[in-house]
């Protein structure tokens, strides 16, 4: 979904967004992270800068507006999670969702299976590489509608890097929970190690669209295709 219906939506509509936004304090803002972050970026091969304006008319600012593009095309093109790209991605995340214009795709199974965790009295939690704010928007505009509710807490790379088995001990002290009374769900092997790392329970999920997985990985992990195939202890 990020691959091939968010990424994509940057892509084909920052220049577009820009134009209509330029003169809101928050667009102003996400340009002059950007710029920030292009001067920093200097030394770095093919690095765009954003050039400030000077007021001098259309033709000068379609020209900043172009390297704005250019610069974060650059960036994504590099896979880059600079907070300045994050940050212009969530707003134009959040103005597509409100309008409609994408919706956050969620597998059949899981929303009647997260209702019966809760049922048996679990609780749910999000931790993604995504902003706190990107999880809410593709959570709270699905294709099952509104299911935030769902959740008990959402944590990003705030609490810390995926690949790093404190970031699930801080997430296990945050919700009051011993690490091996956790399930994490990835399909990130990586991520899987350094939730194991930590004591914590993994499954490693294979949906459409994942990355391949090694023999050694397929035969050293649980695996799940869907959620139906989880069956957990009820909680005392």
């Amino acid at each position: 979904f990020h691959q091939e219906t968010l990424f994509p939506y940057i892509k084909d509509n920052v220049k577009e967004y820009l134009r209509a936004h330029w003169e809101e304090e928050e667009c102003q803002r996400d340009v002059g992270l950007l710029r920030k972050q292009a001067q920093e970026d200097s030394s770095l091969d093919g690095a765009v800068p954003i050039p400030l304006e000077s007021g001098s008319g259309e033709e000068e600012l379609e020209r900043v507006i172009q390297a704005v593009v250019d610069n974060v095309h650059w960036q994504m093109s590099l896979d880059r999670k600079t907070t300045a790209l994050k940050q212009l991605q969530g707003h134009m995340w959040r103005a597509a969702y409100a309008t409609g214009h994408v919706k956050g795709e969620i597998f059949e199974d899981v929303v009647p299976a997260i209702r019966k965790w809760r049922e048996a009295g679990m609780k749910v939690y999000i931790y993604s590489s995504g902003s706190v704010e990107a999880q809410k928007l593709l959570f709270g505009y699905s294709t099952e509608g509104d299911i935030l509710e769902l959740f008990d807490g959402h944590f990003d790379t705030k609490i810390g890097p995926k690949v790093e088995s404190e970031s699930y001990r801080r997430i296990a002290a945050s919700i009051g929970c011993a690490t091996n009374n956790i399930l994490f769900l990835t399909d990130v092997p990586r991520e899987a190690n350094a939730a194991e790392e930590a004591d914590t329970h993994v499954a490693v999920v294979i949906r459409p669209g994942n990355a391949g997985l090694t023999d050694d990985e397929k035969s050293y992990y649980s695996l799940i295709s869907s959620f139906t195939e989880l069956f957990l202890p009820s909680s005392t």
